[in-house]
């Protein structure tokens, strides 16, 4: 049943790109995603370039000056290799900035019967995205250990670790609009499994080069048809939105 509602939604959120206002914030979230990746990798890039200088000896070869250029002329395809790795947070940072434009596309070609969601404010917003980036990082280097005791299964590991995460923080993006704090919380601890195996599923397609540009928007779409099945339009209506 939850994989069957978890596909669904992820059906709704592409026949969705056909809607000039989500296909809009769909290009915006794969340009930002990938200058964020450019970014980063040319930070590290630059760092290991100052590390290894211009000259440098090898054993047995002597004095060579080509790694600097080797690290120059690898940068599309460091660029192809971090990404497996960088589009974790980048995804979750993306998720942030766009999330209630998403929603609001999709809820207003899908749910047009919801009144005007409760937004999150910037810095609000600013600081949960923040915090969450710190759980994700922490939690993958500690995550270190279990990749080098448990090589084999390095892979499932990468992905029900950060399948969690994501999508635990994306259902709450997308209900915390809804039902409120409280409320979301509730419903992330009652629907765990099905928010886990959805977040799972996401981050797969994360860590392929190339294809992971296009799942940040399409997740965050997916998990708000996520919410509104496992949440009835009816009793998102009724809510009272707290104070914020």
């Amino acid at each position: 049943m939850a994989l069957t509602q978890i596909f669904h939604a992820f059906r709704l959120a592409v026949g969705q790109l056909s809607d000039p206002r989500f296909r809009r914030v769909f290009f915006l979230g794969i340009g930002l995603a990938l200058l964020m990746l450019i970014g980063a990798s040319a930070g590290f890039v630059w760092l290991v370039d100052w590390l290894v200088g211009d000259d440098n000896s090898l054993p047995l070869i002597g004095t060579v000056t080509w790694l600097d250029d080797l690290f120059s002329w690898g940068a599309a395809v460091l660029l192809l290799v971090l990404s497996v790795f960088l589009m974790m947070p980048v995804a979750s940072a993306i998720t942030s900035f766009f999330l209630d434009d998403v929603a609001d596309a999709v809820e207003a070609e899908h749910y047009p019967q919801l009144p005007p969601a409760s937004h999150v404010s910037f810095a609000d917003g600013l600081r949960d995205t923040i915090s969450f980036l710190g759980v994700l990082i922490a939690a993958n280097l500690l995550a270190l250990v279990l990749y080098l005791f448990f090589a084999p299964l390095a892979p499932l590991i990468f992905w029900g670790l950060n399948g969690f995460l994501l999508g635990r923080e994306y259902f709450t993006l997308a209900a915390i609009r809804r039902v409120g704090p409280t409320e979301a919380k509730r419903l992330r601890r009652r629907h765990m499994p099905t928010i886990w195996a959805a977040g799972v599923l996401m981050a797969v397609p994360l860590s392929v080069p190339l294809l992971n540009l296009i799942v940040p928007i399409l997740g965050a779409a997916t998990f708000t048809h996520l919410f509104h099945q496992l949440v009835s339009p009816r009793r998102a209506t009724n809510v009272q939105y707290p104070p914020r």
